[in-house]
């Protein structure tokens, strides 16, 4: 038994990534079903199941962190999956087939054997939701044809007027009991509604604890630098419906809060500016972006990537229109003018003095929002911007010396209008 008493925070997210994936090995290695599922699925259908869960886009980061993407992608090229489609996906595909491979032949293969990433079993079903994008539609749906297994599909509209309108919840609402129905086609049992309420109740607990760490970058100086974020997500993503995340992210607002009051901050020297940081991490290159701006003295105090899971929802409403509006209001799944809102506030709110933005080749929804989205950002605070190309996870797309020339001009333009304020 793993004693979370006097852990770090650290030591707990690095155990429970461990145990989520030991998790699904060993679920089945019994006979166990595994799902593989989108990022911002539902999550609670599952977990009140008692199915083990993979999450292939926080598998592919992971490996791209690990500087293993490469190998996985070009699998995915011989396989004829184009260059413009998404890498998560791309990766997560070089990995089935390999996989596959491994099943059909009992060898491993030396790609996989010499590849960084942590070992997952293939799924016996896929569930996925068009809430952040329409890629992942297809992408499960050719999981669930290459592997001859069930798909769910949860359509989530795009919310092009807001305030989110009842009839787009109720439908909504509907898509979950469709799927719940599935399950228990799948799982050959009744779904248990009375452990599904405390399953909701657990990822409330889990998402107002993320919520407590990220209005910690608020502070100035901040106690909290955002790519930490970027790491503590992986959790979020994967375990919001268990109290594995609950308990690391208490203990790292703990930890933060404590710094805080102690005047420890996140930067030792000076913190010259603070910028928000608009797109996906790009995995492949996370270290390299973070020393970046730490070199020029900016810190990160806002992303509303991380904010893609402030899942927030009455545990109570039986409904089911509370957590259909928390999967529907996702920001990049509403209309311009509430992402706009959604970005002023990440901005104001974290008192920053700029923004950079990611122009994510596999991401072409956030990347397209963006070019107006900065305009209009620029125009209603007066804060300087830059853009930068990347990838999240193909690092053929990243130039270091372009990230390197582009952040360097947001601190010249961010601290001259510091200095002009001042006079």
């Amino acid at each position: 038994m793993f004693e979370t008493t006097g852990k770090k925070a650290k030591e707990l997210l690095a155990y429970y990534q461990a145990k989520l994936d030991e998790e699904a090995r060993e679920a089945k290695k019994n006979g166990k079903l595994v799902c593989w599922s989108a990022s911002v699925a539902p999550s609670e259908f599952c977990v009140t199941m008692d199915i083990a869960m993979v999450y292939p886009e926080t598998h592919a980061a992971g490996i791209g962190a690990r500087k293993g993407a490469l190998d996985l992608l070009e699998v995915a090229d011989r396989k004829g999956y184009s260059l413009d489609c998404c890498s998560y996906g791309r990766v997560n595909m070089g990995y089935m087939e390999l996989l596959k491979e491994e099943a059909i032949t009992g060898k491993t293969p030396e790609t996989l054997a010499n590849s960084p990433a942590a070992r997952v079993p293939l799924p016996d079903l896929v569930i996925t939701c068009n809430n952040i994008c329409n890629t992942l539609l297809k992408w499960y749906e050719n999981l669930a044809v290459e592997l001859d297994i069930p798909c769910i599909v949860i359509d989530v509209p795009f919310n092009h007027t807001m305030p989110i309108p009842e009839y787009a919840k109720e439908y909504i609402a509907d898509q979950f009991r469709n799927a719940i129905a599935q399950l228990e086609v799948i799982c050959g049992k009744p779904f248990d509604y009375k452990k599904f309420k405390e399953v909701r109740e657990q990822t409330q607990r889990s998402v107002a604890q993320w919520n407590r760490i990220a209005a910690l970058s608020h502070y100035k100086p901040s106690p909290l630098n955002c790519f930490d974020l970027f790491n503590y997500m992986a959790l979020i993503v994967c375990a919001r419906s268990r109290d594995y995340a609950e308990i690391t992210f208490k203990k790292f607002a703990d930890e933060i809060e404590e710094n805080l009051k102690n005047g420890v901050y996140a930067f030792k020297g000076a913190e010259k500016t603070r910028i928000t940081w608009e797109g996906i991490a790009v995995w492949p290159y996370l270290g390299h972006t973070f020393k970046s701006l730490k070199a020029l003295g900016s810190i990160m105090t806002g992303s509303a990537y991380p904010g893609l899971w402030n899942l927030s929802y009455d545990a109570n409403d039986e409904s089911l229109h509370g957590m259909a509006e928390a999967y529907t209001r996702i920001y990049i799944n509403t209309c311009l003018e509430n992402k706009v809102n959604v970005l002023l506030d990440i901005v104001n709110g974290g008192q920053c003095d700029g923004v950079a933005y990611h122009l994510n080749r596999s991401c072409k929804l956030m990347s397209f929002l963006n070019v107006e989205t900065a305009e209009i950002i620029k125009e209603k605070t007066g804060k300087p911007y830059v853009s930068f190309d990347g990838d999240q996870t193909d690092p053929r797309n990243f130039a270091p010396a372009q990230f390197d020339t582009r952040v360097q001009a947001l601190a010249e333009m961010m601290e001259q209008q510091i200095a002009g304020e001042a006079e």
